[in-house]
């Protein structure tokens, strides 16, 4: 990852890959709100900052602070929100 990638940067491209994924999204300057397109339902509220046991690396948090992925794997983080709808549990 490039070293001058910021956080509001890679929020603007998981944005970009969510609103593909037949997911609605609302892009702040700290965080992104992510809604199932189908119901309306929020997926959750993401975040993307340093995480400290991995050397500072950017990730994307949960708003309640639950790791779902590298900042800099943007897919892999689209399937951990998804995995966090009811049904898929």
């Amino acid at each position: 990852m490039d070293d001058r990638t910021t956080p509001g940067d890679r929020l603007a491209a998981l944005a970009a890959h969510l609103a593909g994924q037949n997911m609605d999204v609302e892009l702040t300057d700290r965080d992104l709100l992510v809604r199932y397109r189908d119901t309306g339902l929020v997926a959750g509220l993401v975040v993307c900052r340093p995480r400290p046991d991995d050397g500072g690396t950017l990730w994307f948090f949960t708003g309640a602070g639950e790791p779902l992925a590298p900042a800099a794997r943007i897919v892999d983080t689209a399937v951990a929100l998804r995995a966090l709808r009811p049904e898929a549990r």
